[in-house]
């Protein structure tokens, strides 16, 4: 396969309107001829049959096992709501298919273990949607630390904003809001970006957690009916990375007029401010500043403008291309380089010791 495109279908993607057409579909386009698109299965046949039309893709599927089944098939990308995932990537893997599924990797850590069992089993490339990972930035703040721009480590702290998960949502965004979806404020943009914290900083050590619930219902503007509301609004986790430098963290359903998105890594030698538009570190564009030695005042620190040559210029499509970019090396030579599942099971881990952190305070 190392010369010819490997073949993608998407499970959930539509041409105007969601995650897979804004990001998957720019991301794979830049990276010219090493994918290509030949499928879809949507909800419906005719949801499927629509999409393929407006997009120009070969195949329009009528169930996503039939897409799974497909010799037509090289890799199969999930990127449907969090429910499903367990489902239609266990699907994909049972076929024998490559996989790329966005994260959450499932609906909890129970999930999460079953399904990087499964992909271990089937020996193929299962690949997670951490894509924070892959940012320019995020890459090039990890080489700062390693590097000794701050010396060591002393602390961190994280402020951000969700956008959602305050008092108002649409029909279409209303399943964030109920816990038992798996989509809450903790498991999409907190553990986007934690993903990178731990690409940068190490592992995480203890951490003990509150959340807290300004709002017990949401409004729904499109419908103007309210409706119950079981995510936390508000998350707070403080405690130690392994390394021994202190963690804290504190993020808000909504925006703020504000700081949305606040990341300090202070240390010996040195302080790094990470700043962004909104908390979402997988989809937002990121700003380094810093100083160390005898500096006084924070500095440029972005990456060299070349990092950015030939890239798309969304954020978000930008960090997708460069899991994408790992994942077609590693089915080409045999690599693990991507987010793989296990590394999803570590993230799902650490979502789950904040959650029965935050449990035991009642």
């Amino acid at each position: 396969m190392a010369n010819t495109p490997i073949r993608v279908g998407f499970i959930g993607l539509n041409p105007d309107s969601n995650w897979a057409s804004t990001a998957h579909i720019p991301a794979l386009k830049s990276l010219g001829d090493r994918f290509e698109v030949v499928g879809v299965a949507n909800s419906s046949p005719e949801s499927g049959r629509r999409t393929a039309e407006a997009l120009g893709l070969k195949h329009a599927f009528d169930t996503p096992a039939d897409l799974a089944a497909s010799p037509e098939i090289d890799l199969v990308v999930v990127t449907v709501k969090v429910p499903y995932h367990f489902e239609l990537v266990s699907l994909a893997l049972n076929a024998g298919k490559h996989v790329y599924c966005e994260w959450p990797l499932g609906n909890g850590l129970e999930e999460a273990k079953a399904l990087a069992a499964l992909a271990d089993e089937k020996g193929v490339v299962a690949v997670v949607g951490t894509q924070a990972r892959a940012a320019p930035e995020i890459l090039h703040l990890k080489k700062l630390v390693a590097d000794g721009y701050v010396g060591r480590v002393l602390s961190t702290s994280l402020i951000g904003t969700g956008g959602n998960w305050a008092n108002e949502t649409s029909s279409a965004l209303y399943y964030l809001f109920d816990a038992a979806n798996g989509a809450r404020m903790e498991d999409i943009p907190m553990a986007h970006t934690l993903a990178a914290v731990k690409d940068v900083l190490g592992e995480f050590g203890p951490l003990d957690a509150t959340l807290g619930f300004n709002f017990k219902t949401v409004t729904v503007t499109d419908t103007h009916e309210d409706k119950p509301k079981t995510a936390a609004d508000q998350v707070m986790v403080q405690g130690k990375m392994e390394s021994g430098a202190a963690f804290s963290l504190h993020y808000k359903g909504g925006v703020n007029r504000g700081t949305n998105f606040l990341w300090e890594i202070n240390g010996t030698e040195g302080d790094i401010q990470v700043t962004a538009g909104l908390g979402h570190a997988q989809m937002v564009q990121l700003t380094i500043k810093g100083a160390h030695g005898e500096e006084k005042v924070l500095s440029d620190q972005m990456p060299d403008p070349s990092v950015y040559e030939g890239k798309p210029e969304f954020p978000g499509a930008r960090n997708v291309a460069g899991i994408y970019a790992r994942l077609a090396d590693d089915i080409q030579n045999g690599t693990r380089t991507a987010p793989t599942f296990a590394d999803g099971v570590a993230l799902h881990e650490v979502l789950d010791a904040i959650e029965k952190s935050a449990a035991a305070k009642g």
